[in-house]
């Protein structure tokens, strides 16, 4: 198939940017700028906790940082499975929400931290302030790509379970409960996984964060490991980086690994796996009596609820109507919502006219250059993730062994090892550049690595016995079977991977480094000198540029190839 062609399928009736795009793009410059007008109104001194370096303080400092991603993480949830639903079954809604989650996964969130921060501290206590910058940050981390994972595993639900769902007259609840959670367990589970590691690196950037005279450190594991680092104790901070590693694992294995084994009951096959995930963990909670009977309280209430629910919401039609006329209402408050937004999107342009023409070529040149990056990152990437994200999702064995490695490896914060990719790579061709596009790929690999093993593990054993009674050779096999289960999966990877990569360009085209600033060429760079600088209206045009080319990248690739995905790799 031509890449033309490929690019048509299904896109007769989809424009590449409709009002949808228009509002949302609106929206997003009158938060940013309301953003930078409240930061202008924010306390000039902040007083920041004193952080102790004893070792009996470190499992409360692991206690609060958990805590913080776990609120982060519940948001996240709630946030996903509403705005996804919509987003799958309203195409009208879809025209706005998925636009709207292409340009908030493209934000360059850490530009931004100070905007954030300073906004909040104008209204609400400093310490309150931080908290919540701290969870939003850790929320903007998590969530896109387990909403782009469960908008995918919706959008790819198979048209005969959509029948029997109707065939049985189940409600919305009743669906959501019995075929769209249980279909996207697989997925959901690794994504989270994938979202909890990429959190410790934005935990440990908020609670570490100051602006010049205002300290808005947070007491964690991050504001412990910067304080040892600072001064040069390398017990505490070898005592901080084995607290991180232990509660990794103790996470993957009393939280994701049962999590993984009781999600085996959703897999879609007629012949059960050979292998099937296990978990200790798992099995010690089976067997507990005391559990049982609080599972047997909660089927209970559980019941009545169903029954509540069941009485209460009509049963869902085959055809979602979707495209049906909003109330009259709904066109009235949009309306408003839109002069709204047109007024602060006038204020923000005034702003943007102070940016000098030549400001606006280096926003173009550096968005060029950190776009070729950005794709040689996804491309090395993908050449390691698909082999190695196979050989994990279907061996259980390698799995046992790989995965807890792999989790505690993506939770290391790429920014911890830069300065050691820098000592390697500046001394060779390409220095900087070539050390940028390492921390790209240290940063995002794994948003790839961790969607190709949920989908490796969501092929049913019954199609492998079928290529195995067929004799297909190794080939044949990845071209029939393995690269287009794993095709869904690999698109919603590469979102949401791409758009970490945009984000890491921040601090990987400006380094503070040996007592030197290293720069190269990049829309990073100019967001991270504008950042430094106290330049608004430059930080507010780079980071529309940023945004905008991401956008237009999603529109234009991803988008179509999420419609492939939806119309012709259904696992039915």
């Amino acid at each position: 198939m031509s890449l033309a062609k490929l690019f048509r399928t299904g896109q007769s009736n989809q424009r590449i940017l409709g009002w949808g795009d228009v509002v949302v793009l609106l929206g997003i410059i009158a938060i940013l700028y309301t953003g930078v007008r409240l930061a202008l109104s924010a306390p000039d001194v902040v007083q920041g906790p004193d952080i102790s370096l004893a070792f009996g303080a470190l499992p409360w400092y692991a206690a609060l940082s958990l805590g913080r991603m776990a609120a982060a993480y519940a948001l996240s949830l709630l946030f996903t499975v509403v705005y996804g639903y919509v987003a799958a079954y309203n195409r009208r809604a879809e025209q706005v929400l998925m636009p709207l989650l292409d340009v908030l996964q493209s934000v360059p969130i850490l530009s931004f931290l100070p905007v954030v921060l300073l906004s909040f501290s104008a209204v609400l206590p400093d310490m309150l302030a931080a908290e919540l910058a701290a969870i939003v940050l850790i929320f903007t981390s998590q969530v896109w790509n387990i909403t782009f994972a469960w908008y995918q595993s919706l959008t790819t639900i198979g048209r005969d379970l959509h029948e029997a769902s109707a065939i049985f007259r189940l409600n919305r609840w009743q669906r959501l409960k019995w075929l769209e959670l249980p279909f996207a367990a697989g997925s959901l589970i690794w994504n989270s996984m994938m979202s909890w590691a990429g959190g410790w690196f934005f935990l440990m950037a908020a609670e570490i964060f100051t602006v010049g005279e205002r300290d808005f450190r947070l007491p964690g594991l991050g504001a412990y490991l910067q304080e040892a680092a600072n001064q040069g104790d390398v017990r505490a901070l070898t005592w901080g980086i084995v607290t991180l590693i232990l509660v990794v694992v103790l996470l993957d294995q009393i939280l994701w690994r049962p999590l993984l084994a009781w999600a085996e009951r959703f897999k879609i096959e007629m012949v059960e796996d050979e292998e099937p995930a296990t978990s200790w963990f798992y099995d010690l909670l089976v067997d507990a009596k005391l559990l049982a009977r609080l599972a047997r309280g909660w089927q209970g209430w559980n019941e009545r609820l169903d029954r509540w629910l069941a009485a209460s919401l009509p049963p869902v039609e085959m055809e979602e109507a979707g495209d049906q006329r909003p109330h009259v209402g709904v066109y009235i408050v949009g309306g408003l919502i839109v002069v709204g937004l047109l007024y602060v999107a006038y204020q923000a342009g005034l702003l943007l006219i102070a940016v000098p023409v030549q400001q606006w070529a280096v926003i173009g040149v550096g968005l060029f250059a950190t776009l070729v990056r950005v794709n040689i990152a996804l491309a090395i990437a993908l050449l390691w993730t698909v082999p190695l994200g196979v050989a994990i999702g279907t061996n259980r064995r390698l799995a046992r062994w790989l995965q807890p490695v792999v989790q505690i490896t993506a939770s290391v914060p790429a920014t911890a090892l830069f300065p050691a990719f820098l000592l390697l790579f500046l001394h060779l061709p390409g220095g900087l550049n070539l050390a940028s596009v390492v921390l790209m790929l240290a940063g995002t690999q794994w948003y790839l690595l961790f969607n190709v093993i949920a989908g490796a593990s969501a092929i049913p054993q019954d199609l492998k016995y079928t290529a195995s009674l067929l004799h297909l050779d190794r080939r044949t096999r990845w071209r029939m079977l393995i690269l287009p289960a794993l095709f869904p999966y690999i698109v919603t990877g590469a979102i949401t991977a791409s758009g970490g990569a945009w984000n890491a360009s921040i601090v990987a085209e400006h380094v503070q480094f040996g007592g030197r600033t290293l720069v190269v060429t990049g829309i990073g760079a100019v967001i991270a000198n504008a950042t430094a600088a106290g330049d608004y209206p430059l930080l507010l045009a780079a980071t529309l540029g940023m945004i905008l080319a991401v956008v237009a990248i999603n529109r234009l690739l991803w988008r179509r190839l999420y419609r492939l995905a939806e119309e012709r790799f259904r696992m039915e």
